[in-house]
């Protein structure tokens, strides 16, 4: 397709407007068609095929519509222009798309043209919708955070984006409780309180925070057998306890074994766990008055999973994960309304 003039005087017939149509409409739909499929074929070599189809169809055009056919640049430039609007059109890419055609033609000549035809493309296209590849993570429901949060999102706070009930455990806990809790949720993590669930001012809260406890770290625990009698209570100290080393939780690192694989027995669902030496005692958290933005920065800058909104007393009242703050996302057809994605699987409270 990027061929030159001399190449194509070698193939003459190849590139008339009734092949390079026929080829453009048949491989468009074809890639229509197969993109989504669970095969590993891809959208970058069809658009750049496709994009060349047409900007070649073009480039042979408009010398016969114009007489004077030596002023217009061969038909191989065209097919060039065309290859990257199409790819800049469909996946949003601007610089890392401009230096892989300039790498592709290894001519430092056409990377204006190339720059400003991308610019062009994507421009257009953020008009009607958003990338393909930005679609089809919100149809497959991935909690994945753009970069900034919408405008339209400032007068949202905490309370309406957080998760109620929350999962929280005592800092003495039963260990029947913690199996029983996880093997009915999917929670990543859970609030460590000191207190039981109050009411304050009509809203329900949930204990003083704490700290935050890991799905994993109570797996490793439970695998380890760290447990008290109930009239035993072990003094607050650093993981010196059973045996417990902190080399013990990174062994598992990252793939930490399912709560089906640890066995406890009966007798050990009575006794109970110590939460307070393994837990994160410095775990963020945010009061119950901030922003939407405000919350969205905090997990974008500091890559958070999940953070405990609390009240002026440090009373839990809710958790706010990665998938609360993924289902907000702004339509481009309805002057920027706000909608809540639906997050087929959520894992990450």
């Amino acid at each position: 397709m990027f061929c030159s003039r001399e190449m194509t005087r070698l193939h003459t017939g190849a590139y008339n407007l009734v092949t390079l149509g026929a080829f453009f409409c048949v491989y468009f739909l074809l890639a229509c068609c197969t993109y989504g499929l669970g095969v590993p074929t891809g959208l970058f070599v069809p658009c750049i095929l496709t994009g060349a189809a047409f900007g070649r169809f073009v480039g042979v055009l408009m010398p016969m519509i114009f007489d004077d056919g030596d002023a217009w640049s061969h038909s191989g430039k065209y097919a060039l222009i065309g290859a990257a609007a199409v790819l800049a059109g469909v996946l949003r890419m601007t610089i890392s798309l401009t230096v892989i055609m300039i790498e592709a033609t290894q001519d430092v000549a056409y990377g204006l043209p190339i720059m400003v035809v991308i610019m062009i493309a994507k421009l257009i296209g953020d008009i009607f919708n958003e990338g393909i590849y930005d679609i089809h993570i919100q149809m497959k429901s991935v909690p994945l955070l753009p970069w900034e949060p919408a405008e339209q999102t400032v007068n949202y706070s905490a309370p309406e984006i957080m998760s109620t009930p929350v999962k929280v455990l005592h800092y003495r806990e039963k260990v029947e409780r913690i199996c029983h809790l996880l093997l009915t949720t999917n929670h990543n993590g859970f609030p460590v309180v000191d207190e039981s669930e109050v009411t304050v001012s009509g809203q329900q809260t949930y204990g003083q925070f704490l700290g935050i406890i890991l799905r994993s770290q109570l797996i490793v625990l439970l695998r380890n057998k760290v447990f008290e009698s109930e009239d035993h209570a072990t003094e607050l100290g650093a993981f010196g306890f059973h045996g417990l080393r902190t080399l013990d939780f990174q062994d598992m690192y990252p793939r930490f074994p399912s709560i089906h694989t640890v066995n406890v027995t009966p007798t050990e669902e009575e006794q109970f766990m110590d939460l307070r030496p393994f837990m994160n005692k410095d775990a963020y958290t945010v009061y119950k008055g901030s922003t939407f933005p405000h919350i969205f920065k905090l997990f974008r800058g500091l890559g958070l999973r999940h953070v405990a909104i609390v009240d002026g007393h440090n009373q839990v009242v809710g958790i706010v994960t990665r998938q609360d703050l993924a289902r907000y996302r702004v339509s481009h057809g309805q002057k920027g309304m706000v909608y809540k994605l639906r997050i087929l699987h959520d894992h990450s409270a």
